[in-house]
């Protein structure tokens, strides 16, 4: 290779080295951090262990009743019934194509107005062994940068006063909560994902170029990782060692070591770097032309309610948490009935009678949903590859993976894979080729999502454990590196300027 083009690669290397080391080193510690204490979420198990029971409420009004009571005409998609706003029963109705949910007393039919303190107060003590304190309201801060929560916002603010320091996020459009987040994971998530996502840049005027920060820095990042390989590699006599005995020319402790570390884990730095932008879907890139599963047509005209029963006929358990109706097409509305516990029961929600599904009808609902021939189908009764669960506190856990599912794959283009929930009927996701491709560059290689690793823990730990060291020590010795040569570099620009 020609001098002068080695020599541009040297100064590359070594200058992207000076600006991107502290932020390498960064993303290692955080990663670490990350691995234990996830970004503060509300799982589905906390909400629920936390909801008051059903049974404790008043006669409430059947749902077709409190919708009219409460001027709601237009279809709804989704409608559920608990006691976590302001700790009375109230249906949550969302209309078909609305994102955000409207909040009803289910005993008078009135809506509720926003959000009040006292109103979040009350939502809050069924979390509070004391006394919960108001903090306020927030329109966004450190712990709430998720956009599933733009709906809720502003956010009200409420101190537990527990030992654990719980804060909870109170939903401003329905008085429920939202977030929690304990002392221990607020302190750490400013040393986890708050470094790791680059979030002091979420939030303020930097808010629509955050993405885009971090999909070039990523992007720089790779380039530093290659050019430093290919340097690495020349510097390196695997043969014929230099004068001083050694495979490399580095007389200093810190240079040696970063030469040293660099070899040994260049390659899981750049696959962290290029998995971590993957995780940004940068430009769009894992996002289909067209679905061939159209999601609407599981229920084309909203949910029929006309002759849903009240309440109080459905509330066959002890300890039910939440009432949720739904419909499958070609099939009679029903309700699912969800415990503190996460069990749940389907019913059907004109008589209150037990519910059950099989594969041929779970099919037959899912070919509706396309004009793409189903071509084969799965019955899962454990996970997979692209089915599997992960720690609650993971930026992937919490939400539930129940089985067994029905997957159903279509003959579209885009190879459409659709997951089904054996026991209720409703859909749990799709996958189109590109986002099975996103599992492989994403979090296969970002945070080793292999079962045969996930499921031997704490082989899992160590592995991870080992491999982020090695990184760290590699932008660790680059941080002391490139500190030393900036301060060579003030000190020589310093005398000269003396000299001048």
């Amino acid at each position: 290779m020609h001098v002068s083009l080695k020599r541009w690669l040297f100064l590359l290397h070594r200058w992207l080295g000076v600006a991107l080391c502290l932020l390498f080193a960064l993303w290692f510690f955080s990663g670490m951090v990350m691995m234990y204490v996830g970004y503060p979420k509300l799982t589905e198990a906390e909400r629920l262990g936390h909801l008051p029971a059903l049974s404790a409420a008043p006669v409430l009004l059947a749902p077709q009743e409190a919708l009219h009571k409460a001027g709601v005409t237009q279809p709804l998609a989704e409608l559920r019934l608990n006691m976590g706003s302001v700790g009375r029963a109230t249906y949550l109705a969302t209309p078909l194509g609305a994102r955000a949910a409207i909040a009803i007393d289910a005993a008078t039919g009135r809506p509720l107005e926003p959000t009040s303190a006292e109103a979040a107060l009350a939502s809050a003590r069924s979390y509070a062994a004391a006394e919960p304190s108001y903090a306020g309201t927030v329109a966004e801060d450190a712990f709430t940068h998720t956009r599933n929560l733009d709906t809720h916002r502003p956010l009200h603010v409420v101190e537990l006063q527990d030992a654990a320091g719980t804060r909870l996020y109170v939903s401003g459009r329905t008085a429920e909560v939202v977030r929690d987040a304990t002392r221990t994971e607020r302190g750490w998530n400013y040393l986890g994902a708050w470094l790791h996502w680059l979030y002091p840049l979420r939030g303020g005027l930097w808010d629509r170029y955050w993405a885009d920060t971090v999909n070039w820095l990523s992007i720089a990042g790779m380039i530093l990782a290659l050019s430093g390989t290919v340097v690495g590699i020349w510097r390196w006599r695997f043969a014929r060692p230099y004068r001083s005995g050694r495979h490399t020319p580095y007389p200093g402790r810190m240079m040696r070591w970063h030469h040293i570390s660099g070899l040994l884990f260049a390659a899981v730095t750049l696959t962290w770097v290029f998995s971590g932008l993957m995780s940004m879907n940068p430009w769009k890139v894992f996002d289909s032309p067209g679905r061939a599963v159209d999601m609407k047509l599981w229920q084309p005209e909203g949910l029929t309610l006309s002759n849903a029963a009240p309440p109080a006929a459905l509330l066959k358990q002890q300890g039910v948490r939440e009432l949720r109706w739904s419909q499958t097409p070609g099939s009679a509305p029903e309700v699912i009935s969800y415990s503190a516990n996460g069990s749940r029961q389907v019913l059907d929600a004109s008589t209150g009678q037990a519910l059950s599904y099989n594969k041929e009808q779970l099919l037959a609902a899912a070919a509706r949903l396309s004009k793409a021939p189903v071509v084969a189908s799965q019955w899962l009764t454990d996970y997979d590859f692209y089915y599997y669960a992960r720690a609650d506190h993971t930026m992937m856990g919490g939400t539930g993976k129940p089985l067994p599912v029905l997957r159903v794959m279509y003959g579209d283009e885009g190879r459409t894979w659709l997951h089904i929930d054996a026991q209720t009927g409703q859909l749990l996701g799709q996958l189109e080729q590109r986002q099975r491709i996103k599992r492989w560059l994403f979090a296969l290689l970002h945070s080793w999502d292999w079962l045969p690793l996930l499921e031997r823990r704490p082989l899992w730990d160590a592995v991870l454990i080992v491999l982020s060291l090695g990184g760290l020590l590699l932008s660790g010795t680059g941080v002391v590196v490139g500190w030393r040569r900036l301060r060579r570099k003030a000190a020589f620009s310093k005398k000269r300027a003396a000299s001048a």
